[in-house]
């Protein structure tokens, strides 16, 4: 049996690749490298070099890996830039994940885990996110994890897929000093690169009714959400029954001022984060409630809201 992950050499899918080699599961990636790095993926994994749109490739990698399952990670997740790129979103998020499913389909493969995110909850209109808040996208990104979501569904009527996907919020950290996150648009990355430039991190509205009057937003570390992607794998291997999509929450949540305090704390560099005005609509606070994960994917929060930025400053600095 062996598990496909794709995007798994990209920051959080080269976790989930680590967390699957470590429970002794084979494992293959397929990755087009746009945004991961080769050298992500670990040296006893194969990695085919391509693209999920490319489903003759895809059908190869099934056959010669003997792939069971596909873990999929692969995708463009910039939501705000989605707004800009509408058209290569949904090529790579929706397409290219229809593509995956008939490649899958077509080689008998049953069993997929998606990758999807909070951004199908848009701006919920509670504070805490259950499974069941209701979906209101309000990116390209955001439409095009929900269409992910509904294509699995209408596989698992269609063909008998049996599937989970997963809702992540803040993904944070690392497990690894030698795997960081790379994006350009992620909080984290951005108040580590303002700092080693000697420029000053920008907190958007200090007067929202919170106890410090900045956003609070749900910070998970991706180790532990790498855990939760192997559970499910398990699961749908062992033929247990799975909820159709769970969230990866805290249920608690740090403010963004909490994160600044860590980060002057950890890095060593005392600032006080420049306060810029608030972004229209930024709701004061979003949780997820991550019972049902607990519940089936052996969810919890393993790391402190220091040791998130700690091992996240610690790859960020390796990789300078």
């Amino acid at each position: 049996m062996t598990w496909l992950v794709t995007g798994g050499a990209g920051y959080i899918g080269s976790h989930v690749v680590r967390a699957l080699t470590d429970v002794g599961l084979a494992t293959v990636v397929v990755d087009d490298l746009s945004s991961g790095f080769r050298e992500f993926v670990p040296m006893d994994v194969p990695l085919v070099e391509g693209t999920i749109l490319d489903g003759p490739l895809l059908e190869r990698v099934i056959d010669f890996h003997k792939v069971t399952g596909v873990i999929h990670v692969a995708g463009y997740k910039y939501a705000g830039v989605s707004v800009q790129r509408p058209l290569h979103t949904y090529e790579q998020n929706v397409t290219g994940t229809a593509v995956l499913l008939g490649a899958m389909a077509e080689k008998g493969v049953d069993k997929m885990v998606f990758s999807s995110s909070a951004a199908v909850y848009g701006t919920p209109p509670t504070e805490l996110v259950t499974e069941g808040t209701p979906k209101d996208p309000q990116s390209p990104y955001g439409e095009s994890k929900l269409i992910g979501e509904w294509l699995l569904r209408d596989l698992a009527v269609a063909e008998g897929l049996r599937h989970t996907s997963l809702r992540y919020f803040n993904v944070v950290g690392s497990g690894t000093p030698d795997v960081y996150d790379a994006s350009p648009h992620n909080l984290f990355p951005l108040v580590f690169a303002a700092l080693k430039n000697g420029k000053t991190p920008r907190i958007n509205g200090n007067d929202y009714p919170t106890p410090d009057g900045t956003n609070v937003r749900d910070y998970i570390h991706v180790a532990d959400l790498a855990v939760s992607h192997v559970a499910a794998a398990r699961r749908l291997d062992a033929g247990e029954p799975l909820e159709p999509a769970y969230n990866l929450g805290s249920g608690e949540g740090s403010s963004v001022g909490d994160i600044m305090r860590a980060v002057a704390e950890v890095t060593g560099i005392d600032f006080e984060p420049e306060i810029a005005p608030r972004r229209p609509g930024d709701p004061a606070r979003i949780v997820a409630a991550g019972d049902l994960a607990a519940r089936d994917l052996d969810w919890k929060m393993r790391h402190t809201l220091r040791e998130m930025v700690s091992s996240a400053w610690e790859a960020t600095r390796g990789a300078s």
